[in-house]
Protein backbone atom coordinates (compact mmCIF):
# COMPACT_ATOMS: atom_id res chain seq x y z
CA UNK A 1 0.00 0.00 0.00
CA UNK A 2 2.87 2.29 0.78
CA UNK A 3 4.37 1.61 -2.60
CA UNK A 4 1.15 2.38 -4.39
CA UNK A 5 0.74 5.48 -2.32
CA UNK A 6 4.25 6.61 -3.24
CA UNK A 7 3.47 6.24 -6.94
CA UNK A 8 0.09 7.92 -6.97
CA UNK A 9 0.65 10.33 -4.09
CA UNK A 10 -0.26 9.97 -0.45
CA UNK A 11 -3.48 11.49 0.86
CA UNK A 12 -3.58 13.99 3.74
CA UNK A 13 -3.86 11.01 6.08
CA UNK A 14 -0.22 10.14 5.38
CA UNK A 15 1.21 13.62 4.68
CA UNK A 16 3.37 15.29 7.39
CA UNK A 17 1.46 18.06 9.13
CA UNK A 18 4.30 20.56 8.71
CA UNK A 19 4.09 20.16 4.93
CA UNK A 20 0.32 20.69 4.95
CA UNK A 21 0.66 23.76 7.20
CA UNK A 22 3.51 25.23 5.13
CA UNK A 23 1.72 24.83 1.80
CA UNK A 24 -1.50 26.22 3.27
CA UNK A 25 0.38 29.21 4.69
CA UNK A 26 1.98 30.06 1.35
CA UNK A 27 -1.28 29.79 -0.61
CA UNK A 28 -3.29 31.82 1.89
CA UNK A 29 -0.49 34.40 2.19
CA UNK A 30 -0.33 34.96 -1.57
CA UNK A 31 -4.13 35.22 -1.78
CA UNK A 32 -4.31 37.77 1.04
CA UNK A 33 -1.43 39.79 -0.45
CA UNK A 34 -3.20 40.05 -3.81
CA UNK A 35 -6.49 40.94 -2.10
CA UNK A 36 -4.81 43.71 -0.07
CA UNK A 37 -3.00 44.99 -3.16
CA UNK A 38 -6.30 45.34 -5.03
CA UNK A 39 -7.90 46.93 -1.97
CA UNK A 40 -5.25 49.63 -1.63
CA UNK A 41 -5.24 50.21 -5.39
CA UNK A 42 -8.98 50.86 -5.11
CA UNK A 43 -8.51 53.28 -2.22
CA UNK A 44 -5.83 55.15 -4.17
CA UNK A 45 -8.06 55.50 -7.23
CA UNK A 46 -10.95 56.74 -5.07
CA UNK A 47 -8.71 59.28 -3.37
CA UNK A 48 -7.71 60.59 -6.80
CA UNK A 49 -11.38 60.76 -7.86
CA UNK A 50 -10.74 58.18 -10.58
CA UNK A 51 -14.19 56.64 -10.37
CA UNK A 52 -14.16 54.99 -13.84
CA UNK A 53 -10.78 53.35 -13.18
CA UNK A 54 -11.98 52.30 -9.73
CA UNK A 55 -15.01 50.63 -11.27
CA UNK A 56 -12.71 48.97 -13.82
CA UNK A 57 -10.72 47.57 -10.90
CA UNK A 58 -13.97 46.23 -9.46
CA UNK A 59 -14.53 44.55 -12.82
CA UNK A 60 -11.13 42.87 -12.49
CA UNK A 61 -12.14 41.61 -9.05
CA UNK A 62 -15.31 40.16 -10.56
CA UNK A 63 -13.24 38.33 -13.17
CA UNK A 64 -10.94 36.95 -10.49
CA UNK A 65 -13.96 35.80 -8.51
CA UNK A 66 -15.32 34.08 -11.61
CA UNK A 67 -11.97 32.38 -12.13
CA UNK A 68 -12.00 31.27 -8.52
CA UNK A 69 -15.45 29.79 -8.96
CA UNK A 70 -14.36 27.99 -12.15
CA UNK A 71 -11.34 26.68 -10.27
CA UNK A 72 -13.56 25.48 -7.44
CA UNK A 73 -15.88 23.65 -9.83
CA UNK A 74 -12.98 21.96 -11.61
CA UNK A 75 -11.46 20.91 -8.30
CA UNK A 76 -14.66 19.66 -6.67
CA UNK A 77 -15.91 17.74 -9.70
CA UNK A 78 -12.51 16.64 -10.97
CA UNK A 79 -12.77 13.07 -9.66
CA UNK A 80 -16.27 12.74 -11.07
CA UNK A 81 -15.39 14.18 -14.49
CA UNK A 82 -12.40 11.89 -15.05
CA UNK A 83 -14.55 8.86 -14.21
CA UNK A 84 -16.92 9.59 -17.09
CA UNK A 85 -16.10 6.76 -19.49
CA UNK A 86 -16.80 6.75 -23.22
CA UNK A 87 -16.18 4.40 -26.14
CA UNK A 88 -12.67 4.45 -27.57
CA UNK A 89 -13.86 5.56 -31.04
CA UNK A 90 -15.15 8.85 -29.65
CA UNK A 91 -11.70 9.84 -28.38
CA UNK A 92 -10.03 9.35 -31.79
CA UNK A 93 -11.76 12.17 -33.66
CA UNK A 94 -11.22 15.97 -33.77
CA UNK A 95 -7.78 15.78 -32.15
CA UNK A 96 -5.39 18.77 -31.86
CA UNK A 97 -2.54 16.34 -32.58
CA UNK A 98 -2.52 13.24 -34.73
CA UNK A 99 -2.61 9.96 -32.82
CA UNK A 100 0.88 8.34 -32.84
CA UNK A 101 1.13 5.29 -35.07
CA UNK A 102 2.31 1.90 -33.79
CA UNK A 103 5.64 2.43 -35.55
CA UNK A 104 6.07 5.75 -33.79
CA UNK A 105 5.26 4.12 -30.48
CA UNK A 106 7.88 1.46 -31.06
CA UNK A 107 10.47 4.13 -31.83
CA UNK A 108 9.61 5.85 -28.54
CA UNK A 109 9.49 9.37 -29.88
CA UNK A 110 9.24 12.31 -27.56
CA UNK A 111 5.54 12.71 -28.26
CA UNK A 112 4.66 9.13 -27.38
CA UNK A 113 6.85 9.18 -24.31
CA UNK A 114 4.97 12.25 -23.14
CA UNK A 115 1.68 10.48 -23.71
CA UNK A 116 3.06 7.50 -21.88
CA UNK A 117 3.86 9.60 -18.87
CA UNK A 118 0.35 10.99 -18.89
CA UNK A 119 -1.05 7.46 -18.95
CA UNK A 120 1.21 6.45 -16.10
CA UNK A 121 0.15 9.45 -14.03
CA UNK A 122 -3.50 8.69 -14.64
CA UNK A 123 -3.23 4.93 -14.20
CA UNK A 124 -5.93 4.96 -11.56
CA UNK A 125 -8.49 6.64 -13.84
CA UNK A 126 -7.48 4.59 -16.87
CA UNK A 127 -7.86 1.44 -14.79
CA UNK A 128 -11.35 2.50 -13.74
CA UNK A 129 -12.52 2.93 -17.33
CA UNK A 130 -10.43 0.05 -18.68
CA UNK A 131 -12.32 -2.29 -16.43
CA UNK A 132 -15.40 -1.28 -18.44
CA UNK A 133 -13.52 -1.56 -21.78
CA UNK A 134 -13.83 2.21 -22.25
CA UNK A 135 -11.70 5.36 -22.11
CA UNK A 136 -11.95 8.35 -19.71
CA UNK A 137 -13.72 11.39 -21.21
CA UNK A 138 -10.82 13.62 -20.09
CA UNK A 139 -7.76 12.95 -17.98
CA UNK A 140 -6.83 14.75 -14.78
CA UNK A 141 -3.76 16.14 -16.54
CA UNK A 142 -5.79 17.58 -19.41
CA UNK A 143 -8.31 19.03 -16.96
CA UNK A 144 -5.48 20.64 -15.01
CA UNK A 145 -3.98 22.17 -18.16
CA UNK A 146 -7.36 23.54 -19.21
CA UNK A 147 -7.69 25.07 -15.75
CA UNK A 148 -4.34 26.85 -16.14
CA UNK A 149 -5.21 28.09 -19.63
CA UNK A 150 -8.44 29.77 -18.47
CA UNK A 151 -6.52 31.55 -15.71
CA UNK A 152 -3.72 32.68 -18.06
CA UNK A 153 -6.25 33.94 -20.61
CA UNK A 154 -8.05 36.16 -18.10
CA UNK A 155 -4.80 37.62 -16.71
CA UNK A 156 -3.35 38.34 -20.17
CA UNK A 157 -6.61 39.96 -21.34
CA UNK A 158 -6.78 42.32 -18.36
CA UNK A 159 -3.08 43.15 -18.73
CA UNK A 160 -3.40 43.91 -22.45
CA UNK A 161 -6.45 46.11 -21.85
CA UNK A 162 -4.64 48.12 -19.18
CA UNK A 163 -1.54 48.53 -21.37
CA UNK A 164 -3.67 49.61 -24.34
CA UNK A 165 -5.55 52.22 -22.33
CA UNK A 166 -2.37 53.53 -20.69
CA UNK A 167 -0.53 54.04 -23.98
CA UNK A 168 -3.65 55.26 -25.75
CA UNK A 169 -4.32 57.69 -22.92
CA UNK A 170 -0.75 58.96 -23.18
CA UNK A 171 -1.31 59.67 -26.87
CA UNK A 172 -4.58 61.48 -26.14
CA UNK A 173 -2.92 63.61 -23.45
CA UNK A 174 -0.55 64.91 -26.11
CA UNK A 175 -3.55 66.76 -27.53
CA UNK A 176 -3.92 68.76 -24.32
CA UNK A 177 -1.72 71.56 -25.60
CA UNK A 178 -4.23 72.12 -28.41
CA UNK A 179 -6.96 72.54 -25.81
CA UNK A 180 -4.75 74.87 -23.80
CA UNK A 181 -4.01 76.94 -26.90
CA UNK A 182 -7.72 77.33 -27.60
CA UNK A 183 -8.36 78.30 -23.96
CA UNK A 184 -5.65 80.98 -24.12
CA UNK A 185 -7.21 82.49 -27.23
CA UNK A 186 -10.35 82.87 -25.12
CA UNK A 187 -12.58 83.24 -28.14
CA UNK A 188 -16.33 83.44 -27.98
CA UNK A 189 -18.11 81.06 -30.34
CA UNK A 190 -21.19 83.28 -30.68
CA UNK A 191 -19.10 86.30 -31.62
CA UNK A 192 -17.19 84.26 -34.17
CA UNK A 193 -20.37 82.98 -35.74
CA UNK A 194 -21.92 86.46 -35.82
CA UNK A 195 -18.78 88.14 -37.07
CA UNK A 196 -18.38 89.29 -40.67
CA UNK A 197 -15.30 87.14 -41.09
CA UNK A 198 -15.72 84.99 -44.21
CA UNK A 199 -14.17 81.54 -44.26
CA UNK A 200 -13.64 79.98 -47.68
CA UNK A 201 -14.56 76.36 -47.00
CA UNK A 202 -12.24 74.73 -49.52
CA UNK A 203 -9.27 76.70 -48.16
CA UNK A 204 -9.81 75.46 -44.63
CA UNK A 205 -7.13 73.00 -43.47
CA UNK A 206 -9.73 70.50 -42.23
CA UNK A 207 -11.47 70.41 -45.63
CA UNK A 208 -8.23 70.22 -47.58
CA UNK A 209 -7.14 67.21 -45.53
CA UNK A 210 -10.36 65.24 -46.08
CA UNK A 211 -12.39 66.54 -49.04
CA UNK A 212 -11.34 65.00 -52.35
CA UNK A 213 -14.09 66.27 -54.63
CA UNK A 214 -17.54 65.10 -55.63
CA UNK A 215 -18.45 61.81 -57.31
CA UNK A 216 -18.03 58.07 -56.99
CA UNK A 217 -14.27 58.25 -57.51
CA UNK A 218 -13.89 60.66 -54.61
CA UNK A 219 -15.93 58.32 -52.40
CA UNK A 220 -13.60 55.43 -53.18
CA UNK A 221 -10.54 57.64 -52.69
CA UNK A 222 -12.02 58.80 -49.39
CA UNK A 223 -12.08 55.21 -48.08
CA UNK A 224 -8.54 54.59 -49.38
CA UNK A 225 -7.30 57.79 -47.71
CA UNK A 226 -9.07 56.85 -44.47
CA UNK A 227 -7.40 53.42 -44.54
CA UNK A 228 -3.88 54.81 -44.79
CA UNK A 229 -4.43 57.86 -42.58
CA UNK A 230 -5.00 55.67 -39.51
CA UNK A 231 -1.28 54.79 -39.60
CA UNK A 232 0.08 58.35 -39.75
CA UNK A 233 -1.28 61.55 -38.25
CA UNK A 234 -4.61 59.93 -37.45
CA UNK A 235 -5.75 63.09 -35.64
CA UNK A 236 -4.32 66.49 -36.65
CA UNK A 237 -4.76 69.83 -34.93
CA UNK A 238 -7.32 70.95 -37.53
CA UNK A 239 -9.26 67.71 -36.88
CA UNK A 240 -9.24 68.30 -33.14
CA UNK A 241 -10.23 71.98 -33.33
CA UNK A 242 -13.04 71.34 -35.84
CA UNK A 243 -14.51 68.29 -34.09
CA UNK A 244 -14.29 70.08 -30.75
CA UNK A 245 -16.20 73.08 -32.08
CA UNK A 246 -18.80 70.80 -33.69
CA UNK A 247 -19.37 69.03 -30.38
CA UNK A 248 -19.68 72.30 -28.43
CA UNK A 249 -22.07 73.89 -30.92
CA UNK A 250 -24.28 70.79 -30.83
CA UNK A 251 -24.31 69.90 -27.14
CA UNK A 252 -23.23 72.98 -25.15
CA UNK A 253 -23.59 75.99 -27.43
CA UNK A 254 -23.62 78.45 -24.55
CA UNK A 255 -20.23 77.28 -23.21
CA UNK A 256 -17.53 77.94 -25.82
CA UNK A 257 -14.80 77.47 -23.20
CA UNK A 258 -15.96 73.94 -22.39
CA UNK A 259 -12.95 71.70 -21.67
CA UNK A 260 -13.50 69.16 -24.42
CA UNK A 261 -10.22 67.34 -23.77
CA UNK A 262 -11.05 66.74 -20.13
CA UNK A 263 -14.48 65.42 -21.07
CA UNK A 264 -12.96 63.12 -23.70
CA UNK A 265 -10.57 61.60 -21.14
CA UNK A 266 -13.41 61.00 -18.68
CA UNK A 267 -15.54 59.40 -21.41
CA UNK A 268 -12.68 57.08 -22.38
CA UNK A 269 -12.12 56.03 -18.77
CA UNK A 270 -15.84 55.39 -18.51
CA UNK A 271 -15.73 53.12 -21.59
CA UNK A 272 -12.67 51.31 -20.21
CA UNK A 273 -14.89 49.59 -17.63
CA UNK A 274 -16.69 47.81 -20.47
CA UNK A 275 -13.51 46.71 -22.22
CA UNK A 276 -11.63 45.19 -19.28
CA UNK A 277 -14.19 42.46 -18.54
CA UNK A 278 -14.67 39.13 -20.32
CA UNK A 279 -18.30 39.01 -21.40
CA UNK A 280 -20.31 35.85 -22.01
CA UNK A 281 -20.03 36.11 -25.80
CA UNK A 282 -16.23 36.17 -25.49
CA UNK A 283 -16.33 32.93 -23.51
CA UNK A 284 -18.44 31.45 -26.32
CA UNK A 285 -15.68 32.40 -28.74
CA UNK A 286 -13.14 30.57 -26.56
CA UNK A 287 -15.28 27.42 -26.63
CA UNK A 288 -15.68 27.63 -30.43
CA UNK A 289 -11.93 28.04 -30.90
CA UNK A 290 -11.15 25.07 -28.68
CA UNK A 291 -13.64 23.03 -30.73
CA UNK A 292 -12.03 24.01 -34.05
CA UNK A 293 -8.41 23.54 -32.93
CA UNK A 294 -8.08 20.37 -35.01
CA UNK A 295 -4.87 18.84 -36.33
CA UNK A 296 -4.03 20.10 -39.82
CA UNK A 297 -6.50 22.98 -39.81
CA UNK A 298 -3.99 25.52 -38.35
CA UNK A 299 -6.92 27.27 -36.70
CA UNK A 300 -4.64 29.17 -34.33
CA UNK A 301 -3.00 30.78 -37.40
CA UNK A 302 -6.07 31.67 -39.47
CA UNK A 303 -8.01 32.96 -36.50
CA UNK A 304 -5.29 35.56 -35.89
CA UNK A 305 -6.51 37.41 -39.01
CA UNK A 306 -9.92 38.07 -37.44
CA UNK A 307 -8.75 40.83 -35.03
CA UNK A 308 -6.27 42.04 -37.66
CA UNK A 309 -8.99 42.63 -40.27
CA UNK A 310 -11.41 44.05 -37.70
CA UNK A 311 -8.77 46.49 -36.43
CA UNK A 312 -8.12 47.81 -39.94
CA UNK A 313 -11.86 48.08 -40.57
CA UNK A 314 -12.50 49.97 -37.32
CA UNK A 315 -9.62 52.39 -37.88
CA UNK A 316 -10.73 53.03 -41.46
CA UNK A 317 -14.33 53.62 -40.39
CA UNK A 318 -13.36 56.08 -37.66
CA UNK A 319 -11.21 58.06 -40.10
CA UNK A 320 -14.01 57.93 -42.67
CA UNK A 321 -16.45 59.46 -40.15
CA UNK A 322 -14.19 62.52 -40.05
CA UNK A 323 -14.10 62.50 -43.86
CA UNK A 324 -17.92 62.38 -44.00
CA UNK A 325 -18.18 65.37 -41.67
CA UNK A 326 -15.84 67.31 -43.98
CA UNK A 327 -17.81 66.30 -47.08
CA UNK A 328 -21.10 67.44 -45.55
CA UNK A 329 -19.78 70.96 -45.03
CA UNK A 330 -17.84 71.18 -48.31
CA UNK A 331 -20.78 70.03 -50.44
CA UNK A 332 -23.21 72.51 -48.87
CA UNK A 333 -21.10 75.66 -48.63
CA UNK A 334 -18.50 77.50 -50.64
CA UNK A 335 -17.94 80.18 -48.02
CA UNK A 336 -19.35 80.77 -44.57
CA UNK A 337 -19.31 83.57 -42.01
CA UNK A 338 -17.46 82.66 -38.85
CA UNK A 339 -15.78 79.38 -38.05
CA UNK A 340 -16.28 76.06 -39.83
CA UNK A 341 -18.77 73.95 -37.86
CA UNK A 342 -19.50 70.25 -38.50
CA UNK A 343 -22.69 68.49 -37.42
CA UNK A 344 -22.26 65.34 -35.29
CA UNK A 345 -24.70 62.53 -36.09
CA UNK A 346 -25.20 58.83 -35.34
CA UNK A 347 -25.87 58.31 -39.06
CA UNK A 348 -22.13 58.24 -39.74
CA UNK A 349 -21.61 55.09 -37.62
CA UNK A 350 -22.36 51.43 -38.27
CA UNK A 351 -26.02 50.64 -37.48
CA UNK A 352 -26.31 54.28 -36.28
CA UNK A 353 -24.65 53.17 -33.04
CA UNK A 354 -21.29 54.71 -32.01
CA UNK A 355 -21.18 52.14 -29.18
CA UNK A 356 -20.83 49.31 -31.70
CA UNK A 357 -17.26 50.46 -32.37
CA UNK A 358 -16.45 49.98 -28.67
CA UNK A 359 -17.85 46.44 -28.89
CA UNK A 360 -15.50 45.67 -31.80
CA UNK A 361 -12.50 47.15 -29.96
CA UNK A 362 -13.42 44.98 -26.96
CA UNK A 363 -13.49 41.89 -29.17
CA UNK A 364 -10.22 42.82 -30.91
CA UNK A 365 -8.35 43.23 -27.64
CA UNK A 366 -9.74 39.99 -26.26
CA UNK A 367 -8.98 38.01 -29.42
CA UNK A 368 -5.42 39.33 -29.52
CA UNK A 369 -4.93 38.51 -25.83
CA UNK A 370 -6.36 35.04 -26.52
CA UNK A 371 -3.83 34.45 -29.30
CA UNK A 372 -0.84 35.54 -27.21
CA UNK A 373 -2.05 33.68 -24.10
CA UNK A 374 -2.61 30.49 -26.08
CA UNK A 375 0.87 30.70 -27.62
CA UNK A 376 2.72 31.14 -24.33
CA UNK A 377 0.53 28.56 -22.58
CA UNK A 378 1.40 25.93 -25.22
CA UNK A 379 5.06 26.92 -25.12
CA UNK A 380 5.36 26.58 -21.33
CA UNK A 381 3.04 23.60 -20.94
CA UNK A 382 4.05 21.40 -23.88
CA UNK A 383 7.20 22.95 -25.34
CA UNK A 384 7.98 24.85 -28.53
CA UNK A 385 8.17 21.64 -30.57
CA UNK A 386 4.69 20.50 -29.58
CA UNK A 387 2.37 19.48 -32.41
CA UNK A 388 -0.22 21.93 -31.05
CA UNK A 389 2.27 24.78 -31.49
CA UNK A 390 2.55 24.11 -35.21
CA UNK A 391 5.29 24.95 -37.67
CA UNK A 392 7.52 28.00 -37.38
CA UNK A 393 6.16 29.44 -40.65
CA UNK A 394 2.76 29.70 -38.95
CA UNK A 395 4.06 30.89 -35.58
CA UNK A 396 6.12 33.91 -36.67
CA UNK A 397 3.38 35.68 -38.69
CA UNK A 398 0.99 35.05 -35.84
CA UNK A 399 3.26 36.80 -33.33
CA UNK A 400 3.96 39.69 -35.72
CA UNK A 401 0.21 40.21 -36.20
CA UNK A 402 -0.30 40.17 -32.41
CA UNK A 403 2.34 42.86 -31.83
CA UNK A 404 1.00 44.94 -34.74
CA UNK A 405 -2.54 44.84 -33.34
CA UNK A 406 -1.40 45.88 -29.88
CA UNK A 407 0.68 48.81 -31.12
CA UNK A 408 -1.83 50.16 -33.66
CA UNK A 409 -4.76 49.76 -31.28
CA UNK A 410 -2.90 51.64 -28.53
CA UNK A 411 -1.48 54.53 -30.55
CA UNK A 412 -4.05 54.96 -33.32
CA UNK A 413 -7.38 53.16 -33.00
CA UNK A 414 -8.12 53.94 -29.35
CA UNK A 415 -7.24 57.68 -29.60
CA UNK A 416 -9.32 57.84 -32.80
CA UNK A 417 -12.25 56.24 -31.02
CA UNK A 418 -11.90 58.63 -28.07
CA UNK A 419 -12.56 61.70 -30.23
CA UNK A 420 -14.71 60.31 -33.07
CA UNK A 421 -17.10 58.58 -30.65
CA UNK A 422 -18.09 62.08 -29.46
CA UNK A 423 -19.41 62.83 -32.97
CA UNK A 424 -22.64 61.01 -32.24
CA UNK A 425 -26.04 62.61 -31.82
CA UNK A 426 -25.87 62.57 -28.02
CA UNK A 427 -23.27 63.15 -25.32
CA UNK A 428 -22.25 60.89 -22.44
CA UNK A 429 -22.83 61.48 -18.75
CA UNK A 430 -19.08 62.02 -18.40
CA UNK A 431 -19.77 65.57 -19.62
CA UNK A 432 -20.46 66.31 -15.94
CA UNK A 433 -18.04 65.86 -13.06
CA UNK A 434 -18.83 63.01 -10.67
CA UNK A 435 -20.22 65.30 -7.97
CA UNK A 436 -22.38 67.07 -10.56
CA UNK A 437 -23.79 63.71 -11.66
CA UNK A 438 -24.61 62.95 -8.03
CA UNK A 439 -26.29 66.35 -7.71
CA UNK A 440 -28.40 65.75 -10.81
CA UNK A 441 -29.48 62.35 -9.54
CA UNK A 442 -30.41 63.91 -6.20
CA UNK A 443 -32.49 66.62 -7.85
CA UNK A 444 -34.16 64.08 -10.10
CA UNK A 445 -35.16 61.97 -7.09
CA UNK A 446 -36.54 65.03 -5.30
CA UNK A 447 -38.53 66.10 -8.34
CA UNK A 448 -39.88 62.58 -8.77
CA UNK A 449 -40.95 62.51 -5.12
CA UNK A 450 -42.45 66.00 -5.37
CA UNK A 451 -44.32 65.01 -8.54
CA UNK A 452 -45.78 61.95 -6.83
CA UNK A 453 -46.96 64.05 -3.87
CA UNK A 454 -48.58 66.60 -6.16
CA UNK A 455 -50.25 63.87 -8.18
CA UNK A 456 -51.68 62.44 -4.96
CA UNK A 457 -52.79 65.93 -3.96
CA UNK A 458 -54.52 66.44 -7.32
CA UNK A 459 -56.28 63.12 -6.94
CA UNK A 460 -57.73 64.33 -3.66
CA UNK A 461 -58.88 67.57 -5.32
CA UNK A 462 -56.52 69.81 -3.37
CA UNK A 463 -53.74 70.44 -5.83
CA UNK A 464 -53.28 72.35 -9.00
CA UNK A 465 -51.38 71.63 -12.13
CA UNK A 466 -47.88 72.29 -10.85
CA UNK A 467 -46.06 69.15 -11.90
CA UNK A 468 -44.33 70.91 -14.76
CA UNK A 469 -42.80 73.36 -12.33
CA UNK A 470 -40.81 70.58 -10.73
CA UNK A 471 -39.59 69.30 -14.09
CA UNK A 472 -38.68 72.77 -15.28
CA UNK A 473 -36.88 73.36 -11.98
CA UNK A 474 -34.79 70.29 -12.62
CA UNK A 475 -34.07 71.51 -16.13
CA UNK A 476 -32.97 74.89 -14.79
CA UNK A 477 -30.69 73.22 -12.24
CA UNK A 478 -29.19 70.96 -14.94
CA UNK A 479 -28.58 73.98 -17.14
CA UNK A 480 -26.86 75.82 -14.31
CA UNK A 481 -24.67 72.81 -13.54
CA UNK A 482 -23.80 72.31 -17.20
CA UNK A 483 -22.77 75.95 -17.55
CA UNK A 484 -20.81 75.85 -14.32
CA UNK A 485 -19.07 72.65 -15.37
CA UNK A 486 -18.18 74.10 -18.74
CA UNK A 487 -16.90 77.47 -17.59
CA UNK A 488 -14.89 76.57 -14.53
CA UNK A 489 -11.54 74.91 -14.10
CA UNK A 490 -11.08 71.69 -12.11
CA UNK A 491 -9.72 73.66 -9.16
CA UNK A 492 -12.75 75.94 -9.11
CA UNK A 493 -15.29 73.13 -8.84
CA UNK A 494 -16.27 72.02 -5.35
CA UNK A 495 -18.84 69.44 -4.25
CA UNK A 496 -22.25 70.97 -3.74
CA UNK A 497 -24.17 70.50 -0.54
CA UNK A 498 -27.88 70.61 0.06
CA UNK A 499 -30.33 71.56 -2.69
Amino acid sequence: MAGGGAEEGASLEYTPTWIVAAVCTVIVGISLAVERLLHYAGKYLKSKNQKPLYEALQKVKEELMLLGFISLLLTVFQSSIVKICVNEDITKHLLPCEYPSEEAESNATSTTSHLGRLLAEESGTVGYCTAKNKHPLISVEALHHLHIFIFVLAIVHVTFCVVTVLFGGAKIREWKHWEDTIAKENYDTDKLLKSRKVTHVHQHAFIQDHFLGIGKDSAILGWVQAFFKQFYGSVTKSDYVTLRLGFIMTHCRGSPRFNFHKYMIRALEDDFREVVGISWYLWIFVVVFLLLNINGWHTYFWIAFIPFILLLAVGTKLEHVITQLAHEVAEKHVAIEGELVVKPSDDHFWFHRPGFVLFLIHFILFQNAFEIAFFFWIWVQYGFDSCIMGQVRYIVPRLIIGVFIQVVCSYSTLPLYAIVAQMGSSFKKAIFEDHVQVGLVGWAQKVKKKTALKAASEASGQGGSTTNDGSSSLGIQMGKLARREATTTPDEIHPTTGS
